[in-house]
This record gives C-alpha cells, sequence and structure tokens, in this order.
C-alpha cells in the first residue's frame, strides 16, 4: 500500500477542523495549487532516474512557507519561549538572512518577532523536523494544537531517523516525487513531459535583482529566479526575497520551486535516515543546482543552521465544500419525506 494515500475521511474532517477561526490566534492561512495529471508517466532524464510519476491528484503550496506564518506557529505553541523541540534557531535572529527575533521579555505569545522587510520572505534556518512539526499543528487545529502527533509521530524527536507520515495526513511534507512533479512537469496530459527547470523552461533563468525591501525584480512572470547571489538588499550580497516576486510559475502554478531556499521533501514518505532537498537557492552560482538534474539528501535534523533550507507543505484535494454536501443532503431528506408524505396520504 502506498504510505502517502491519505485516507479520505480522516484527512477532509481535519481540513475541515483546520479551516475554523480559534480565539485569541491569528490563523496561518496557506494558498494551495492544485497538482492534477494523475498517473503521469515519469521522467528518465532528471535525478533520480525515473521521478516525478505520481498515482492521485494532490495539492502542493504556491509558495514557501514564509516568516510571518513561521512566527504564528511559534507563538502559538511556544508562547512561553521555552522552544520546546528546539523549533526556533537562534540563527533566525542573529543571522541577517534570518527573519524572526525573539524577546525573553515579551508578553507571552509576543516572544517572536517578524523582522523588519523578512514577513513574506521564506523562512529558513529549519530543519524537517521543524517541517513536520508545523505540518502536525497545522493537522491539529493550529492554536495549541499539537506539534508532536498528527502528520508524523515524533513524540520529542529532533534527531534520528525520521518518521513515516502516518495515513489520513492532511498536511504533510511532499514526497520527492510529488515535489518533483509540481516542479518540472509540463501538465495538461499524463504524458506531457518534463521541463529542465521549474520556470516552465528548458533554458536556466535569469538571476533576479531586488529593490531595497527585498521585493525580487521579475514580478509574476518569465523566465527568472533568485540565485547567483544577485539579490543585494538589506546590507547583503544576495538574499532571500518576497515569496512570488521572482518569476517562472510552475506549470501548476507554484512558485520558487527553482531558487530562493532549497526545499525539504520526504523522499518516498516512509521512515529512514534521510530526507530530501530540491531546487536550488539564493546563493547558487551557477543554475545548475534549481534543475530538475540537481537533488541532495540529508538528516532530517541537519542544516538548521544554513540560511539557505526553508519548506512548503502538500495536502490531500478536497472533496467539495461542506455547503455542497448539506445541500444534496437535504435534498435527499427532503425528497425521502415528500415520498413518505404521499405514501401516507394514500
Amino acid at each position: 500500500m502506498n504510505p502517502l494515500r491519505p485516507l479520505a475521511t480522516a484527512a477532509l474532517v481535519a481540513l475541515l477542523l483546520t479551516s475554523l477561526v480559534l480565539p485569541n490566534a491569528h490563523a496561518v492561512t496557506i494558498e494551495w495549487v492544485t497538482v492534477g495529471d494523475p498517473g503521469n508517466t515519469a521522467d528518465t532524464t532528471g535525478v533520480p532516474n525515473p521521478a516525478g510519476a505520481v498515482a492521485d491528484s494532490f495539492r502542493i503550496m504556491k509558495f514557501e512557507f514564509t516568516n510571518s506564518q513561521y512566527t504564528e506557529f511559534l507563538n502559538a505553541v511556544d508562547p512561553s519561549g521555552t522552544n520546546p523541540n528546539s523549533v526556533y534557531s537562534t540563527n533566525m535572529g542573529s543571522d541577517a538572512r534570518g527573519g524572526i527575533s525573539f524577546t525573553s521579555g515579551a508578553t507571552n505569545g509576543s516572544k517572536y518577532a517578524v523582522k523588519t522587510n523578512m514577513g513574506d520572505k521564506p523562512v529558513n534556518h529549519v530543519s524537517w523536523f521543524d517541517a513536520a512539526r508545523v505540518a502536525n499543528w497545522l493537522q491539529n487545529g493550529q492554536g495549541s494544537g499539537s506539534t508532536e502527533t498528527g502528520a508524523y509521530t515524533l513524540n520529542g524527536a529532533t534527531t534520528g531517523n525520521a518518521p513515516a507520515v502516518n495515513s489520513g495526513a492532511s498536511y504533510f511534507l511532499p514526497t520527492e516525487d510529488q515535489w518533483y512533479k509540481a516542479a518540472y512537469y509540463k501538465g495538461g496530459g499524463t504524458n506531457a513531459g518534463y521541463w529542465d527547470y521549474a520556470t516552465q523552461s528548458d533554458t536556466a533563468p535569469t538571476a533576479v535583482t531586488a529593490d531595497s525591501t527585498g521585493i525580487g525584480s521579475a514580478g509574476s512572470t518569465g523566465n527568472f529566479a533568485n540565485f547567483n547571489a544577485t539579490a543585494d538588499w538589506n546590507s547583503q550580497d544576495g538574499n532571500v526575497t518576497t515569496v512570488g516576486s521572482n518569476g517562472g510559475a510552475s506549470a501548476y502554478g507554484a512558485f520558487d520551486m527553482s531558487g530562493n531556499v532549497w526545499e525539504w521533501n520526504d523522499l518516498t514518505g516512509a521512515a529512514g535516515s534521510s530526507r530530501g532537498l530540491r531546487g536550488g537557492y539564493w546563493s547558487e552560482n551557477g543554475a545548475f543546482h534549481l534543475s530538475s538534474s540537481s537533488r541532495f539528501t540529508y538528516a532530517p535534523s541537519f542544516l538548521d543552521d544554513f540560511d539557505g533550507v526553508g519548506f512548503r507543505l502538500a495536502s490531500p484535494v478536497p472533496v467539495p465544500e461542506p455547503s455542497t454536501w448539506v445541500m444534496g443532503l437535504a435534498g435527499i431528506a427532503c425528497g425521502g419525506w415528500q415520498m413518505y408524505r404521499r405514501r401516507r396520504a394514500r
């Protein structure tokens, strides 16, 4: 059985629960794009070979998880600032390219704050375990929801093997095949082929520059990406840039899957000592590591001190909105009542 095929009922219930706005909390909202064309053929030209074949449709975050979103997560799961399970790296505060500061004397629930102009930049200095805890927190309704169970059974682990994703997960790190397909597949059928870069191009993208607040120079179109350390701002020689501002969305509409920050993936979704990184980052010297031919594997605890690693999550495709179900059920019930009345009247 495919360990990443969610149990539909459990996943959908969890998605409904996480759509509720909790009192005294700022809900993290996520924009998704749907990766369709289920049962697509694999790519035999990239790395690994083959790669990218996915049996089912799924959703993936349109943008990388941002500092603003991660700050909401931190203040919710660690209101007193004790940093359970090392979900906050001090490098986020001390590194000029990190985006989140910590103030021990601040009010509980407000100890973590987004740095100036960094809210819409991708969070970095995160390990795979950090990303998995975000998935658990979202699965459990945000707010005071657990970071230790749900999508992944972590139970305090910050080192060692990564666990397999649990059946019924409604938020999870994409498998390498899912990530690869969302980035490089051309879409529009099950045998459409693959691009070399996630900017819908076989030609290496042009490196972006940035304005004084870190917005990439390419807007939302074109074969551009944040690499080669050309996005100079905040007195840095190259830096992370505003998500979605670097041009070149994938065929499914996901931005920055080439460049900005490396992104964690779950490899096959099974338990193991390694997890994957794909997509390249802001300081790559040349475009190769942005391409479908580049990937790395690391221990899931690794690289939380590195300003070039972030993540985006995946999710099952939801069924029609609950209102549709309710109307349908109401129609069935009404029809049944009318039949009952007619029978009684005979």
